[in-house]
């Protein structure tokens, strides 16, 4: 016999979490997306998608090498530092890193937050911080997730947040991963800095803040994905499919099969191409996915227009000290896939995006 009290509580539960994912897709104007997989021989992937409303958003892979000088890039109050370790990452605009990997093994993914809000850099008294700067001076500074914890705790710096080039505001959050499978999210709510840190917080989403997305998948767990999952594209409902998918998922052994598998559920929470909604503005396209291997140090990216997938390998680069950075664009029609780590190129590095 069915519990007379279990079933409206139940219902007023999943009342109470559905308006809390409608408003999460109300307000998140973008809906990128980011797992941690741990393979069956015990190493670690990443993968992340990048939904976007604007293909001219001049992608490239970038290689920077050790020891290059860097500054937050917004004038004189900027923060300072030599890059302890040289990088792979994936710009945006030429004005930001917005994904990457350093060479301990540490990869980063900046996704929206609509909530965030980095606080009065005036009140805060802190040296500043582009946000475009935010996670390259995260993977030039830290060989692994908990040794960035321990430094970023008494929140040294101020982000400053800037809009991007088709308007929208860059308020974003960052997701850490290595190759022990330690993670990190990385938020600033009312101008202070959240770090949620465990090796539990394998999958990251945009709105509500990441306690929310928690909760939220908490509920959806009692239910059971194989019973129903909440099918929008908003993202706490795919927080939620994420979640169920790494879970259920088989722990690959075989390199190639555990690199497909995340790549697989990368594409399966994929926005079509064009998609719109005249009643929902704010979706935005997957543009591109990227999947990094912890312990190769190899970074894929599949664009949704270019026809095969490319990637880079890390031991393949010159990142010591005194190497120029090197650069190849991205998210262009190219029928050449594979390896492109011989395809770089020499350029100046660029400048970080100011306010």
């Amino acid at each position: 016999m069915k519990d007379p009290f279990t079933l409206p509580l139940r219902a007023g539960i999943l009342a109470t979490l559905g308006a809390a994912s409608l408003l999460a897709f109300g307000t998140a104007a973008e809906a990128c997306s980011r797992i941690l997989y741990q393979t069956g021989a015990g190493a670690y992937i990443t993968g992340r998608s990048m939904d976007w409303n604007d293909l001219a958003m001049q992608t490239a892979f970038w290689a920077f090498p050790r020891g290059m000088d860097r500054d937050g890039g917004v004038g004189e109050a900027s923060i300072k530092w030599t890059s302890r370790y040289g990088s792979v990452v994936i710009s945006a605009y030429d004005i930001a890193t917005s994904d990457g990997l350093n060479e301990a093994g540490v990869a980063g993914n900046l996704l929206y937050l609509a909530e965030s809000d980095f606080g009065d850099a005036a009140d805060r008294g802190k040296p500043l911080l582009s946000v475009g700067a935010w996670l390259q001076y995260l993977l030039d500074n830290y060989g692994s997730v908990a040794e960035a914890v321990a430094a970023l705790e008494p929140d040294p710096f101020t982000v400053v947040p800037v809009t991007a080039p088709n308007g929208r505001p860059a308020t974003v959050h960052i997701a850490l991963s290595d190759a022990g499978g330690d993670s990190a999210i990385l938020e600033y709510i009312g101008g202070e800095l959240r770090i949620h840190h465990s090796r539990d917080y394998r999958v990251m989403t945009n709105s509500p803040t990441f306690d929310q997305q928690l909760a939220i998948n908490a509920y959806w767990k009692l239910v059971g994905g194989r019973n129903f999952l909440p099918g929008t594209i908003g993202a706490a409902d795919r927080f939620v499919r994420l979640s169920y998918a790494l879970e259920s998922s088989p722990k690959f052994e075989d390199r190639r099969a555990a690199v497909a598998a995340v790549m697989s559920q990368m594409r399966a929470i994929g926005v079509p191409l064009g998609m719109s909604d005249p009643d929902k503005p704010n979706i935005s396209s997957t543009l591109w996915r990227s999947v990094i291997d912890h312990d190769a140090r190899r970074y894929y990216f599949d664009s949704v227009i270019n026809p095969s997938v490319v990637w880079v390998d890390l031991d393949d680069l010159d990142l010591g000290p005194g190497a120029r950075p090197m650069t190849l664009k991205l998210g262009v029609p190219d029928s050449a896939g594979g390896d492109v780590s011989s395809r770089l190129q020499p350029a100046e590095p660029f400048a970080f995006a100011r306010p």
